[in-house]
């Protein structure tokens, strides 16, 4: 393909609207072609504000000719269901994360992928942001020596009682949400050879879901990486690489602003520097590797490759996390909170400031 991909959008979330179009319209590689929602009307708006045109529903988005590849943004256990019809229909396919929320799925979307020669790309942004970039070239120098412990944490405040997060019919829970952020890191950093050796999953029978967890990760060589998520927490974003010779750390490194200069501070003895690492919109980072993916996959091929692996990783670790992590509250007692109206969500999103400050 040598000309720019035409994406199809499926599922109008508030991520897209607020960051994912706004850095499509800044991206060259690609363009909006259709919108598809179960609401007609919020289709519509979409796409008024976007481009392209509001497709009646997310099965006739897929046949359209005028699309080659869809950004797949709904909840998260609708994520493997629709990537699989995408994937059958023959379009590329940008999903949010996590991509799958088991290994057996994972495993099903990419050995599609690979017989219909299509691209599956996991959205995690953070690495394609500079500050990965600065981080791996650290690394590879040498400057930290052989790895052997990772500490990474992504916390965020409580969120309303009806936030999607909340619902285990659609995915919700920390782990799923954003415990993959830090369990990515980790396998970058470690490698893929890694096992669950301990989790601890914090249940709310009230909503049927994960409110908080810590994995500990053991490598082929022993090295360790402990990981903390949660949804009720003071909001952190931050990892820590420890190695023979030195530490390094950065904050605000998973959603990070597009106006932020991240600071990377690199110990070794007994000095300490501090790097900066220039401002860049991490969405408009992967909407150019995807574009370049679809276009020429062997322009990208072993990064790629990468990339597939460690999704593929990621999702039988979820699977070992929660064979670990504790027996899940029971369904049958949970109690969905009803729909709060728009003027009582105001004063949940007070809270939120820090969070979506970094969004």
């Amino acid at each position: 393909m040598t000309t720019a991909p035409r994406l199809g959008l499926l599922g109008c979330s508030d991520i897209a609207a607020r960051r994912t179009l706004p850095a499509l319209l800044r991206t060259p590689g690609l363009r909006l072609t259709a919108v598809a929602a179960r609401d007609p009307g919020r289709a519509a708006d979409y796409a008024a504000r976007f481009g392209g045109v509001a497709a009646a529903s997310y099965e006739e988005l897929l046949t359209r000719p005028d699309v080659d590849a869809v950004y797949l943004s709904l909840p998260t256990l609708l994520h493997a269901r629709w990537a699989e019809r995408a994937l059958t229909a023959g379009k590329h396919v940008l999903v949010e994360k996590p991509l799958a929320a088991n290994g057996a799925d994972a495993r099903r979307l990419f050995a599609l992928a690979g017989e219909r020669g299509l691209v599956l790309l996991e959205n995690f942004m953070f690495l394609h942001h500079g500050t990965h970039r600065t981080v791996t070239a650290l690394l590879d120098s040498g400057a930290l020596g052989p790895v052997r412990a990772v500490s990474a944490a992504f916390t965020i405040p409580p969120r309303p009682d009806d936030d999607l997060r909340y619902d285990p019919l659609l995915g919700g829970g920390a782990l799923l949400d954003n415990g993959v952020y830090p369990l990515r890191a980790a396998l970058r950093f470690l490698g893929g050879d890694v096992t669950v050796a301990g989790a601890s999953l914090r249940h709310s029978r009230r909503f049927g879901v994960d409110l908080s967890g810590a994995v500990l990760l053991t490598g082929a060589d022993g090295a360790t990486a402990h990981l903390r998520f949660g949804m009720e927490h003071h909001y952190r974003s931050w990892y820590e690489i420890q190695g023979t010779l030195g530490t390094l750390s950065v904050e605000h490194v998973y959603t990070t602003a597009a106006d932020h200069r991240p600071v990377i501070r690199l110990a070794t003895g007994r000095d300490v520097e501090e790097i900066a690492v220039p401002a860049e919109d991490h969405f408009e980072a992967v909407l150019r590797f995807f574009a370049t993916a679809v276009r020429d996959r062997g322009a990208v091929a072993p990064r790629l490759r990468l990339l597939d692996e460690e999704s593929l990783r990621q999702a039988a670790l979820l699977d070992e996390t929660r064979a670990r992590g504790g027996p899940p509250a029971d369904l049958a007692g949970v109690q969905r909170a009803p729909q709060r109206a728009g003027g009582e969500r105001g004063a949940h999103r007070a809270k939120q400031k820090t969070e979506n400050k970094m969004k």
